[in-house]
């Protein structure tokens, strides 16, 4: 019998693939072969770690060594090292910043230690497209549990106990929704997982599905047993081909096992899943323009009620949950409402992941109670600002989400205290700014967004979100005018009281936000035509300043030749000749160059 004395797992979600994972697996076996170790050692390929800044990433356990930023010519160095002598290679371990040590073990690197991992669990820990390993870490026990040993309405009252709200957006409660569908008469319902993940920077039910597939199976199938279901469907973007790749294996498996199909675990419950492509329009993320779109319509959404759960996809009853609500499914069956309501709090129950971009140190994914506080998502996980900058304010909530100053960083990150704070959840979005953020140029890009992708069905939406984005635009130009913030204001009313889905409705709050907390900013770009970030384009100039040394550099570089001066003396730009493209910036040995 082989005896396997060491697991290499690594990373194989996108990020890390994009990376030259898949080089590196190779390099791996490449190595051990050329050790002679290769039947001693076993390489598998996991989903993704949420350490995205770091990766790719390799760990080996059984003494759960954790390497990070391994490039495909360090394989060797490793193999002969660690695996063939024993030896631990430091200088691939992650150097915390603030102890200025190399740390071995993932679980002691600040960015895990205030994580709570419920859903990402076995992310980063099993081969996805292996449902034994599923298997082996408890997976299916609560579909079983369910099917021979509860009744539909147990299920559903263990849902509601347990507090699940939707982690797509709203938060409302997973149970009632349940009990809704259950309550539906009907021949025929449906189950329809929503991956239609069309937020910018925003990755975590790609995540999900690319590392701990079978997670979100099992919990579509217990919702296919509770409301009444032998059928359903995963929404998925065709922009996921990875995500797409290990669902069909993993729906195949658990077919193969009796798992997925008719009869499962011998309890007269039938339930098979399909997989369906969406092409990429953010709109088909709202559940009437998602269903539209599987029937085979274009995706426009429609007005409501009546609501899925009595009238959904081709008129039946349908329950409608996104990637990240299914996946805590299968844990409050098997542990109990109780249990789940130990995390979280009293109002918002469980964990919540949040993908961190933008400006942060540590981008990638974290799964924390909610409860926690943004300062300590932002500082403590995501280990603060990149390059010393300072903070200045967090996107959350996609682009139809709001924009927090340093003032909120002490809220509560739970649904009812972001609410009263003005804001939403989300599907969990954090996008961080730093000090050299323009403001209003966020909000331009957001809108810019959520108007590109109306649908364009109802006239607040099509009409009412353009015309704030030519305000917006002329702002940035240097041509706003006094009322214009005011004017913005009124649009945005208008559009969130009349739009018909909640992408029209939601469209305008990256704006009102930024009104909000950065009014000064929007008055600076319209009084004194500056923008104070020097973000603006039309509204920047670069100034030579008292510390240049007139070494010429800048005036060489200049493709317009727009710089002039003497050698050792403070050079000057011509603003009516220089074409703002940074590159004398850029270019300045002694920082002598700046935005004004």
């Amino acid at each position: 019998m082989q005896h396997i004395r060491a697991h290499v797992l690594v990373c194989g979600g996108t990020g890390c693939k994009s990376s030259g994972s898949k080089e590196i697996q190779l390099n791996f076996a490449k190595y051990l072969k050329e050790f002679s170790i290769e039947d001693e050692i076993m390489i598998v390929e996991t989903g993704c770690h949420g350490f995205c800044a770091n990766g790719p990433l390799v760990t080996i356990y059984p003494e759960g060594t954790f390497y990070c930023r391994v490039k495909p010519d360090g394989v060797k160095e490793i193999v002969e090292s660690h695996l063939y002598k024993g030896q631990i290679v430091d200088r691939l371990l992650y150097n915390e910043p603030q102890t200025q040590g190399a740390i071995r073990n993932h679980s002691d690197i600040a960015f895990y230690k205030k994580q709570h991992r419920l859903i990402l669990a076995h992310c980063g820990l099993i081969n996805p497209e292996k449902i034994e390993e599923y298997i082996a870490f408890g997976g299916y026990m609560a579909l079983a549990k369910a099917v021979t040993t509860m009744t539909s309405d147990e299920v559903v009252d263990v849902i509601k106990k347990s507090g699940l709200r939707g982690r797509g957006g709203a938060g409302f409660s997973t149970g009632t929704k349940w009990q809704f569908a259950r309550n539906s008469v009907s021949d025929k319902k449906y189950v329809i997982c929503n991956a239609d993940e069309g937020d910018p920077g925003v990755f975590m039910d790609r995540s999900v599905l690319e590392g701990d597939p079978h997670r979100v199976l099992e919990g579509m199938a217990i919702c296919g047993y509770a409301i009444g279901a032998d059928e359903g469907y995963i929404y998925v973007r065709a922009e996921y081909p990875l995500a797409v790749k290990r669902l069909r294996i993993a729906i195949e498996q658990a077919e193969k096992m009796g798992l997925l199909g008719n009869n499962i675990f011998n309890s007269g419950f039938n339930f098979r899943l399909q997989i369906k492509e969406g092409a990429g329009a953010f709109v088909c993320g709202e559940e009437t323009a998602l269903m539209a779109s599987i029937e085979g319509k274009r995706g426009m959404p429609h007005p409501r009620p009546p609501f899925p759960a009595s009238s959904g996809l081709w008129g039946k009853p349908t329950n409608i949950n996104n990637v990240e609500t299914f996946a805590n499914v299968s844990e409050i069956i098997k542990n109990g409402a109780e249990w789940y309501c130990q995390f979280g709090t009293e109002t918002s129950k469980g964990t919540k992941v949040f993908a961190l971009t933008g400006k942060i140190n540590h981008t990638g994914l974290a799964e924390v109670p909610m409860g926690i506080s943004m300062r300590e998502i932002i500082f403590d996980i995501g280990g603060g600002i990149t390059n010393g900058k300072k903070f200045k304010a967090v996107q959350i909530g996609g682009p139809s989400g709001r924009c927090l100053p340093e003032s909120m960083l002490d809220l509560s990150v739970d649904y009812d205290s972001l609410t009263a704070a003005g804001a939403m959840m989300g599907s969990g979005g954090l996008v961080i700014m730093d000090e050299d953020t323009c403001m209003v140029d966020v909000a331009k890009f957001f809108l810019n967004f959520t108007q590109s992708e109306s649908c364009g069905k109802c006239t607040p939406c099509r009409e009412g979100t353009e015309r704030m984005l030519e305000i917006l635009t002329r702002i940035t130009e240097g041509q706003g005018r006094e009322g214009d913030i005011e004017l913005l204001e009124n649009l945005a009313k208008n559009i969130k009281e009349t739009a018909l889905c909640g992408l029209g409705q939601t469209a305008p709050n990256p704006v009102l936000s930024t009104i909000k907390y950065f009014r000064h900013e929007y008055e600076v770009h319209i009084q004194e035509k500056r923008c104070p970030a020097g973000v603006c384009e039309k509204l920047t100039n670069y100034v030579v300043t008292e510390t240049c040394k007139g070494c010429g550099l800048c005036a060489r570089n200049c493709p317009v030749k727009a710089i002039s001066g003497a050698v050792k003396q403070r050079h000057v730009i011509n603003t009516a000749v220089c074409i703002k493209c940074g590159t004398c910036m850029t270019n300045c040995p002694f920082k002598a160059i700046k935005k004004a």
